[in-house]
């Protein structure tokens, strides 16, 4: 065991890392208003987003679960990666064009133009359900790691750390908003994967392995073992379920996202869009790739010193590299890991925040006439870009922003009270659930030209998620044995499309005229 960090060294890097962001903030948000927070008025470099992405998409599930997930789940991951880029390909050539034809600064805005009021609001309504459920989970991973390592030491509870955490990264996001996040998601890209490297180098250091020594002992243990085909569809690992929900996953976690869809469309135009997915994705590959040979490393390195694995195999990274690796590795982790959280937690407030105000509160609504109370708002504004509306707006926004916080705190400490799983499989599993009807939606207004009975979808919607748990839960009894995996999203998105067919105004046409 080597010589470890204390605490105080440990809130020191923290401190260091938490006040070059507030630099960052102080920067890039010098006369940012409402534009630059929601979409950086348009401008923002196009590989500097998909370097930033590549943090956003991984966070601290990536950074700590999925080395830890290689104990069970051997390179199996990589058969839902390669799905993503299918799914990566739809974005680019099919919601990317229509976001920028449509110029949405919310992308949920499409549902109201295709479908009418209640489906726009249940869309926006999921999102916001699942993107807190997601935040708040990866939020979540880190404040333990902090509590166990830091926090514990000097008493401090773990609602305080979570509040600590939450109030951080509040600080440097509540003026810039997606201007500051752009830049300082390239920053945290860069610590998580410096990170994963010096834990990767000092560990072959540590072996006496050369990185060809590493790779050949990772390709003949036990965790190499990428693709399942022999135990068909009954095996959550099987290939082809991966796969598609892999491209599923990708679709809707990153497509139909507003975190994420958010950055994309502060690119310069749509060109400059699609050579940041098409860029993102392909490096996306090979650092999960690189996570994963972590993760096998990891295991190996601690068989070798007699290390017991710990009962959350989550815990294996921060352990190894905290108490038994050099300061250096020690030091870089932390930052890979306090990236890791605020790169998901800081673009999730201000998805959130824009999803509330414009979504929610019609920031962005004609009005018709100049002095007209905007209707179906929550609050009195005209829209007429008078310095005085611009200024209340301001003040709401930062009201949302706020509230949005609040709500991530509590959430967060439920989370405390209740979690037993691997963190990553569970926000794998709520995305089924939730972000399914928002997949049903989008390929139903994609794939017909009918309408629906608008007030309709908000039941079909919440019936989907509920069917699909049933379904699930009697999955081995009601289909030969058969369990789902990560399959459920497409599940999920398939009996709303279904939901939606027979709400729809062709049925109820027909309906009419046989009357």
């Amino acid at each position: 065991m080597t010589e470890q960090l204390t605490p105080e060294i440990i809130l020191g890097i923290i401190a260091a890392y938490f006040l070059l962001l507030i630099g960052v903030s102080y920067m890039t948000s010098r006369n940012a208003d409402d534009n630059a927070f929601f979409l950086a008025n348009r401008q923002s470099p196009w590989y500097l987003v998909a370097f930033g992405m590549i943090g956003a998409s991984l966070s601290g599930v990536t950074f700590i679960s999925v080395p830890g997930w290689v104990a069970g789940s051997q390179f199996s991951y990589m058969q839902m990666v390669l799905g993503y880029l299918v799914g990566y390909f739809v974005i680019a050539t099919v919601l990317m064009p229509m976001y920028y034809r449509l110029q949405l600064t919310s992308i949920y805005t499409y549902l109201e133009q295709r479908f009418g009021f209640f489906s726009y609001k249940t869309g926006a309504g999921f999102f916001l359900l699942s993107r807190i459920i997601g935040a708040s989970f990866r939020l979540y991973l880190v404040a333990i790691v902090l509590q166990e390592f830091v926090m514990k030491t000097y008493g401090i509870p773990f609602w305080l750390t979570v509040l600590l955490t939450i109030v951080l990264i509040w600080i440097y996001t509540f003026r810039g908003g997606i201007k500051t996040i752009v830049w300082t998601d390239t920053l945290q890209t860069t610590c998580m994967l410096l990170a994963v490297i010096m834990t990767i180098f000092f560990i072959g250091q540590s072996m006496d392995l050369t990185l060809s020594g590493m790779i050949d002992q990772v390709w003949n243990s036990e965790y190499s073992k990428t693709f399942f085909f022999e135990n068909g569809w009954s095996d959550k690992k099987n290939f082809f379920k991966q796969f598609l929900a892999g491209a599923s996953i990708a679709i809707v976690m990153t497509g139909l996202d507003q975190d994420m869809m958010q950055k994309n469309l502060s690119c310069r135009n749509l060109k400059e869009a699609q050579l940041n997915v098409y860029s993102f994705s392909i490096v996306l590959v090979f650092v999960n790739l690189l996570f994963l040979f972590l993760g096998a490393l990891l295991f190996i390195y601690a068989s070798n010193i007699g290390l017991e694995i710990p009962s959350q195999t989550d815990q294996l990274y921060p352990t190894i590299a905290i108490r038994y690796l050099s300061p250096v590795v020690s030091i870089t982790f932390i930052l890979g890991l306090i990236a890791a959280a605020y790169s998901s937690a800081d673009s999730a407030l201000t998805s959130l925040t824009t999803s509330v105000c414009v979504d929610f509160l019609n920031f962005e609504k004609e009005n018709g006439n100049t002095g007209k109370i905007q209707k179906n708002s929550f609050f009195h504004f005209t829209n007429d870009g008078s310095q005085e509306d611009n200024k209340r707006k301001k003040k709401i926004r930062l009201s949302i922003h706020l509230l949005v916080s609040s709500i991530l705190f509590f959430v967060i400490l439920i989370f405390w009270f209740i979690n037993d799983k691997a963190v990553i499989e569970q926000i794998f599993k709520v995305a089924g659930y939730t972000y399914g009807p928002l997949l049903g939606l989008y390929a139903f207004g994609f794939f017909t030209k009918s309408n629906v009975q608008d007030n309709l979808v908000p039941l079909v919607c919440i019936l989907s998620p509920i069917l699909t748990f049933a379904l699930n839960y009697f999955s081995a009894k009601l289909f030969f044995g058969y369990q789902f995996g990560f399959e459920l999203l497409i599940l999920n998105g398939a009996l709303t499309f279904l939901g939606l067919f027979a709400i729809s105004e062709h049925i109820y046409q027909t309906e009419r005229e046989e009357d």
